[in-house]
This record gives structure tokens, sequence and C-alpha cells, in this order.
């Protein structure tokens, strides 16, 4: 067991130091806020110079986070460097549930809620939070 950052619990799966199991505190003053969304990690082989996949097994509803889990997050892709660690890879998906980018999306209609009645995506976001992110 590890915690590489507040607000985050690690595991390893079956002892894998490249697999793991990982609970993010939804953030405060958000709709996720008391949510415990868990992520699944994979580290390849050629891990720092490729990034890791990372997943979220929990539903949420964020537009920048699609219903099968894949996260639309730069430092996941194309602005991955081999600098970056597990400990940022955490960081940056606790503040992209913050701070939404539905300029950026990966869903779309989650999206346009978002700019176009921001008070009925957090409702919603609160009650998928409810339904599938509590304790």
């Amino acid at each position: 067991m590890l915690n590489p950052t507040d607000g985050c619990h690690v595991e390893f799966v079956e002892d894998d130091i490249t697999h793991w199991h990982c609970i993010i505190l939804g953030p405060s003053n958000s709709p996720y806020e008391g949510g415990h969304f868990k992520l699944d990690i994979l580290f390849p082989d050629n891990y720092p110079y490729v990034p890791p996949h990372v997943q979220f097994t929990t539903q949420i509803y964020h537009c920048n986070i699609t219903s099968g889990g894949h996260i639309c997050l730069d430092i996941l892709s194309n602005n991955w460097s081999p600098i970056l660690t597990a400990d940022k890879v955490l960081l940056s998906i606790m503040s992209l549930l913050a701070d939404p980018n539905p300029d950026d999306p990966m869903e779309i209609v989650v999206a346009n809620m978002y700019k176009r009645d921001r008070e009925q995506h957090d409702r919603v976001a609160r009650e998928w939070t409810t339904l599938y992110a509590m304790p």
C-alpha cells in the first residue's frame, strides 16, 4: 500500500508494482465532493518513456471522461514526458475533476450541458457521484 499524494489511496494489484488500484477523493466544492472514484493504472514495460494507462472504473459524469472510463488529459498522451511522475498524474486527474475542460471534451453532451446550464450539469454530476462513488 502506498499513498503518493493527499486525496489518493493506492494499492498494488496482487503485489504487482506495475498495476495499481487507486481511489481518488472527489474535490471539495465540486459536484464530485464526497465521492471515492476508483482508477485502474497500468505502467507499461517502457515506462517512464511512455505514459501509464489510467482508466476510471467508477462511473462519473464528466465531459473529459468517457462512460468507459477513458480520460482526456494531455499528459496521458501527446504531452507525456518521462519527468512526469505517478504523483503528478494523480494530481492532474484530481485537478481535472475540480476544473473540467469543456472545450476539449470526450463527452460532448456533458460538455454542452456544462457550458449552457452549469447548475443542471452539477446536479447530474452530484447524482452520479451519489449513485456510483459513495463509499
